[in-house]
C-alpha cells in the first residue's frame, strides 16, 4: 500500500479534508510550509508597511537624483540626461563630475570613519542577521544619488534597494520578528526598492525570490509580490507609471536574429564573466590610506569627465546609452567603443570607493554590445533591426551578470514593454550566456562585491 506523504503544511489550511485522491497539498513541491519563517498576521502588516516605506523612500531618492541632475546639467536633465549633457560645453561637463569627486571623497570618508552600521544589504540577508545601520545607510544612499545625478557611472537602484531593506530591518525590530522573518522582510523591502524606481513590480518580486532569497517557493513569492506591488503603487504618486524605455517597436522574430542569439549567447556569457571579475577586482583594490580614500573619487570621476567629452553616453548610469541602442541610432564603432568603455569607467568609479548600483551599467553594456555584434552580423546576414539585437544583448548580459536568468529576462520585458515577439531568441541567448558564465566562474555582480570572511579561502 503506498505510503502517505509525511509532509504537513504549516500553518494548516482551513479546509482540512483531503480531495478524492487522498494526496496532500504538500505533494506539489513549491507549496511548502512556512517552516521557520511563519507568515503571521503581524508579518503581513509589517510587510505592507515595508512596501509603503520602500515606495516613499524610493520616490524621495529619485527626487533628489533628478534635482541634482537638473542643477548640474540644466533643465530637462531628469527626462533626457544625455541630451542635457550634450548641450553643455566642456567645462559644463567636467565641473559637475569634479564636484562629485570632492563630495564623494569627503562624504564617504567621514561616513565610513565615524558612523557605524552595516550597509551591505545582500550580505546581511545571505550570511548575517539582516540588521542594517539606519544612519549610515541613509547617508550612503543620499551620497550615492548625488554622485549619480552629477554623472558618476553607477546605477541609481542601489540606494532605494538599500533603504527598502532598511525599512524591513527597522520594522522587523519594532515588531519583534525572528531572525528568519527579518531576513525575508529585508529581502522583500530591498527588492521592492528596486522595483518601485524602475516600475517593474513583477521583476522586482522575482529579483527578491531568485537573487536575494534564492528560491521560488510560494511562501517567498507571495510576500515578494505583495511588497513590490505596494512599493510600486506608492511610488506612482511621484514617479510616472510608464516603462523606463517607452515607445520601442514590437520586434518580430527572424532567422538572422535567432541564429545570432545562439552564436552570441556564449560570447555574452564570457563578457558577463569579464565584467563581474572586473567588479571583484576593484572591490578588493579600493584605497586604504586616508588621504587616498579622499582623493580617489576625484581622480576617478576626473578621468570619466575627460572621456565623457568624446563619449557623453558614459555619464550617468547608462540608461540613455541603452535607449540609443534599443532605438538602433548609432554606428558600429560607437557601439563597440561604448561596450568597451562603460565597464571600465564603472569599475573605475566603484574602485574609487564610491557606492552605487551595477544593474543599469551592466544592462546598458549588454545593449550596446548586442547592438555592436548585431550590426556586424547584419553585414553578413541582414534582416533584423539593430534594436532587437540590443534587447537580446541586454537580457543576456544582465541575466548572466546577476546569475538570475528569469529575473534578467523579466526586467528587460518590464523596462521596455516589448520583446514578446522575439521571446525565443531572448530566452536562448540568456540561457546560453548565464550557463556559460556559471560554467566559467559563477560569481555575480552581487557576490563579487562581498566582503571577506574568515573561511573565504575555503569558499568556492
Amino acid at each position: 500500500m503506498p505510503r502517505e506523504s509525511e509532509r504537513r503544511r504549516v500553518p494548516p489550511p482551513l479546509l482540512r479534508t483531503r480531495i478524492g485522491s487522498k494526496r496532500g497539498a504538500m505533494d506539489q513541491p513549491n507549496v511548502t510550509g512556512d517552516e521557520d519563517v511563519p507568515l503571521t498576521a503581524r508579518f503581513w502588516l509589517l510587510l505592507v508597511a515595508t512596501g509603503a516605506g520602500a515606495g516613499v523612500l524610493g520616490s524621495l531618492l529619485m527626487a533628489l537624483l533628478f534635482a541634482v541632475a537638473e542643477l548640474a546639467y540644466g533643465p530637462g536633465a531628469a527626462e533626457d540626461f544625455q541630451a542635457a549633457v550634450e548641450r553643455t560645453d566642456a567645462l559644463g561637463r567636467v565641473l559637475p563630475l569634479l564636484v562629485a569627486g570632492v563630495v564623494a571623497g569627503l562624504g564617504w570618508y567621514l561616513l565610513r570613519s565615524h558612523v557605524p552600521g552595516r550597509t551591505d544589504v545582500d550580505d546581511a540577508i545571505w550570511t548575517g542577521d539582516a540588521r542594517l545601520g539606519v544612519r549610515r545607510s541613509a547617508g550612503t544612499s543620499v551620497l550615492s544619488e548625488i554622485v549619480v545625478g552629477l554623472g558618476a557611472s553607477l546605477g541609481r537602484e542601489a540606494a532605494p534597494k538599500l533603504m527598502g531593506g532598511v525599512c524591513g530591518s527597522v520594522l522587523a525590530g519594532w515588531g519583534g520578528l525572528s531572525t528568519e522573518q527579518r531576513r525575508l522582510l529585508v529581502a522583500c523591502g530591498a527588492g521592492a526598492g528596486l522595483a518601485c524606481v524602475y516600475n517593474v513590480p513583477l521583476a522586482g518580486a522575482l529579483f527578491t525570490a531568485e537573487v536575494l532569497v534564492g528560491t521560488l517557493r510560494l511562501p517567498v513569492v507571495l510576500p515578494a509580490l505583495a511588497c513590490s506591488g505596494v512599493a510600486t503603487l506608492v511610488a506612482w504618486v511621484y514617479l510616472p507609471p510608464l516603462p523606463i524605455y517607452p515607445d520601442l517597436p514590437a520586434f518580430e522574430l527572424s532567422a538572422p536574429l535567432l541564429v545570432w542569439a545562439l552564436l552570441a549567447g556564449p560570447l555574452l556569457g564570457v563578457a558577463a564573466t569579464a565584467f563581474v571579475r572586473l567588479v571583484g577586482l576593484v572591490s578588493w583594490s579600493q584605497p586604504s590610506r586616508s588621504w587616498w580614500r579622499i582623493l580617489a573619487p576625484l581622480v576617478a570621476f576626473g578621468v570619466l569627465a575627460v572621456l565623457g567629452l568624446a563619449f557623453p553616453q558614459l555619464y550617468g548610469n547608462g540608461a540613455d546609452m541603452a535607449e540609443q541602442a534599443f532605438a538602433g541610432t548609432g554606428a558600429l564603432l560607437l557601439f563597440g567603443a561604448l561596450a568597451l568603455l562603460k565597464p571600465l569607467v564603472t569599475a573605475l568609479c566603484l574602485g574609487s570607493g564610491a557606492s552605487g548600483g551595477l544593474f543599469t551599467p551592466v544592462l546598458s553594456t549588454g545593449a550596446v554590445l548586442g547592438a555592436f555584434l548585431g550590426t556586424a552580423w547584419s553585414l553578413l546576414w541582414p534582416g533584423a533591426p539593430v534594436g532587437a539585437y540590443a534587447l537580446v544583448g541586454a537580457a543576456a548580459l544582465i541575466g548572466a551578470g546577476m546569475q538570475a536568468p528569469l529575473a534578467g529576462l523579466l526586467m528587460v520585458l518590464e523596462l521596455t514593454h516589448t520583446g514578446f515577439g522575439i521571446m525565443v531568441p531572448l530566452v536562448a541567448a540568456t540561457f546560453l550566456a548565464t550557463a556559460t558564465a556559471r560554467w566559467l566562474d559563477g560569481y555575480s555582480i552581487y557576490s563579487a562585491r562581498l566582503a571577506a570572511r574568515p573561511d573565504a579561502e575555503q569558499a568556492t
